[in-house]
């Protein structure tokens, strides 16, 4: 059957707000829950604008707000944000993240400028 088949609908592919960029660095990400912190750490794949994309040693779900620390390039203290869980493919998560302070949107944007550049 044809996607053109009638009933059927023809979906627009996803595209995203803002682009994302291959970067590999250490994350380190906590989760408040049953009244105790979990602290996860791992490793990311993709940077944006607006969100981060890694793979975790352990378990989040879609939906939990979570804190999260991760180098910038050119930066000497890691980025310190709130994020929510937006997707999850085996260990593998993508981040929106919260509220970042106009200075962290900053590095974000120069961070993101430079990946795209390839430097």
């Amino acid at each position: 059957m044809s996607s053109s088949a009638p009933g059927r609908k023809k979906t627009a592919p996803y595209t995203r707000r803002y682009p994302r960029h291959p970067m590999d660095v250490r994350m380190n990400v906590q989760v408040f829950r049953a009244g105790t912190v979990i602290y996860l750490w791992g490793r990311s794949t993709e940077l944006g604008l607006d969100g981060i994309g890694g793979t975790l040693t352990g378990d989040l779900e879609p939906g939990e707000v979570v804190s999260m620390e991760f180098p910038l390039p050119l930066s000497p203290y890691p980025l310190k944000l709130r994020a929510i869980v937006r997707y999850r493919i085996g260990l593998h998560y993508g981040f929106e993240f919260l509220t970042p302070t106009p200075e962290q949107r900053n590095a974000l944007d120069r961070v993101c400028q430079m990946l795209a550049a390839g430097a």
